[in-house]
């Protein structure tokens, strides 16, 4: 048993040029060999001979070749002390099997091993080890000392391209394959059509990271006879997505005193290019999927998002998206939508993205006309101005002194989706301009005035929104909630908050919680406010005091209603969308049940 106090000695014995052969089987034997006292394992002398081997580890394996000796040595490494050994060629490929037999493969090591030319194969026989996920580690932490090297430090070797080119082929293989063969999920044909939408992904996230870094050979990869479809489907995916955050970090980086901010940035993909990729546009190897009506309507979509990267396709290929709009619109029954049901925020978002997708890649009259009815059918907006507060929560240098206008409180909950979809429907010149003017009739003020602001459609279509009547007396539709002091000059203040309870705010809307804030948090709210009010707001969202008197004069000493008021709260109440109201009314009609402990 070494005493712990000398194991400042054995490293230096370990690390002296003096030291024998015929001593290093002690000298190892002593570090590796776990601390213990008298009374057992001993914690804290056993950090001090970590510290002491790890410090004479190098020295140790570089003099050390008996097999035993060093594999005993290379079992008490830890990764980034034996990734770093293998980079300055201590630990070699001959090291791995005593390596893996105590710890998995990383990349760090294959990165490392590689870096000496003789091992480059060795290495990329390991790449089968790693996870997908770890993968492109293998390049991204080539030169783990990137940040720390400076300009007297000798630069770090090129990646080998062997490795580069067995990386990105591991990284591309797994999306080639899906394409190939692209098996729907357990559970797929079960997807009902009122499910939330397929989450269609095709990112191959470290395959689009390899691709990155080799641009120059796009086109050559885009035409390979096994991965080309995956590298197809990544560039139009991700290419201009990265040109466009590559500008952004150039532009942040640039020092804005004296320079000037880079343009816009070209596109990252030629027309060569994307004439090259085009057999993947349209997403051909998802047509037989099961369950057409959820991936007809999220393929469109994807088609769409690579439209909107690439506006220079609505040319290229005016007649396959067409074709490929009409195909999947038949195929999906996608003018066929399910009743809203208890989705109706759900709906109504699926509802504007296809009308937005068929505006932007449908000829077809009929189609687009059927968007424009269904914009028509989506509930109106509210648009609510909520009262001002004494506390600053942020300062803005630029704020808009018009930032109270009804076009601006309408983008606040994107609830200027719909004028949005119009504009762009009205702007596809095969869309019936009686259909368009149908769903302006019928279009709230804000959303009038949102066009008027903010649209950048055809005159036509501007000048017919001007043209919309507004009936006399009618004001821009804000619901404007005021401050208590504002209220306190009115002579029925309740009066004022009942009227903000009977708007059209108080329906299935996005800004309504504002509305409901503002009557709870008022002192002249009276107890027939808060039982108009959502459960949720009144007891999840305020101070308990808010609720606390009602609860204890509707409940008083009765066990039935305290229990069932217990009970109730273990449910979803909060989802139900009950007021206050039918909540302290439910207390006499439900029976109490068994709490989970």
């Amino acid at each position: 048993m070494v005493n712990a106090r000398t194991y400042p000695l054995w490293r230096e014995l370990a690390m002296s040029e003096d030291l024998p052969k015929e001593a290093l089987k002690a000298v190892i034997e002593a570090l590796c060999t776990p601390a213990t006292s008298p009374n057992g394992f001993d914690s804290e002398a056993d950090r001090w001979r970590e510290q002491a081997l790890k410090a004479a580890l190098p020295t140790l394996l570089t003099r050390t070749s008996a097999k035993r000796l060093r594999d005993r040595l290379l079992a008490h490494a830890d990764e980034k002390t034996l990734a770093a050994l293998a980079a300055a060629g201590t630990v070699t490929t001959a090291d791995v099997p005593a390596i893996l037999r105590h710890r998995r493969a990383w990349a760090g090591l294959i990165s490392a091993l590689a870096r000496h030319p003789g091992q480059v194969e060795a290495a990329i026989a390991l790449l089968p080890r790693l996870s997908s996920r770890e993968m492109e580690h293998v390049v991204r932490h080539w030169d783990p000392d990137h940040y720390t090297r400076t300009a007297t430090d000798a630069p770090a070797p090129a990646v080998p391209r062997e490795l580069f080119d067995a990386v990105l082929e591991a990284c591309l293989t797994p999306l080639a394959a899906y394409l190939l063969r692209p098996e729907p999920e357990e559970g797929w044909a079960a997807l009902s059509e009122f499910s939330q939408d397929w989450p269609l992904d095709l990112t191959g996230h470290s395959g689009w990271a390899m691709l990155a870094r080799c641009p120059e050979r796009w086109a050559e990869l885009a035409a390979h006879p096994t991965l080309g479809p995956a590298v197809q489907h990544l560039l139009l995916d991700q290419a201009e997505i990265q040109a466009l955050e590559d500008a952004r970090f150039r532009a942040a980086s640039v020092d804005r005193v004296g320079e000037e901010l880079p343009a816009d940035p070209d596109p990252a993909l030629s027309e060569d290019l994307l004439l090259a990729c085009l057999p993947a546009l349209c997403l051909p190897e998802l047509a037989e999927l099961p369950n057409p009506q959820v991936t007809a309507r999220r393929t469109l979509h994807h088609i769409a998002r690579r439209v909107h990267k690439n506006l220079r396709l609505e040319t290229l290929a005016a007649d396959q998206l067409r074709a490929a709009t009409d195909a999947l619109v038949t195929h999906g029954q996608l003018l066929s939508p399910p009743e809203k049901r208890n989705e109706g925020q759900v709906l109504d978002g699926r509802i504007l993205r296809l009308a937005e997708d068929l505006a932007l890649l449908s000829a077809n009259p009929d189609h687009l006309a059927w968007a424009c009815a269904q914009l028509a059918c989506l509930d109106q907006p509210t648009v609510v101005s909520p009262a001002p507060i004494r506390t600053l929560v942020r300062i803005i240098a630029n704020v808009d002194p018009d930032h109270d206008r009804p076009a601006r409180l309408l983008e606040r909950h994107s609830e200027h989706r719909r004028a949005e979809v119009l504009t762009a429907l009205a702007s596809n010149p095969h869309t019936p301009k009686g259909a368009v003017t149908d769903v302006l009739d019928g279009l709230h003020p804000a959303e009038l005035a949102w066009i008027a602001e903010r649209a950048d459609g055809p005159d036509w279509f501007l000048c017919a929104a001007a043209a919309v009547p507004v009936s006399a007396g009618e004001d821009d539709g804000v619901l404007r909630l005021v401050s208590d002091d504002e209220l306190g000059k009115h002579p029925d203040p309740a009066a004022v908050l009942q009227s903000w309870l009977d708007s059209p705010a108080a329906g299935e809307i996005l800004s309504r919680s504002e509305m409901f804030q503002a009557v709870i948090k008022s002192r002249h709210h009276t107890p027939e406010h808060l039982l108009q009010i959502p459960a949720d707001e009144v007891l999840s969202r305020n101070e308990p005091e808010i609720s606390l008197k009602t609860l204890l004069d509707h409940c008083g000493r009765s066990a039935g209603r305290w229990a069932a008021l217990a009970a109730a709260m273990t449910f979803a109440y909060d989802e139900e969308e009950i007021t206050f109201g039918e909540l302290l009314d439910s207390l006499d009609h439900t029976p109490a049940r068994a709490q989970a402990s």
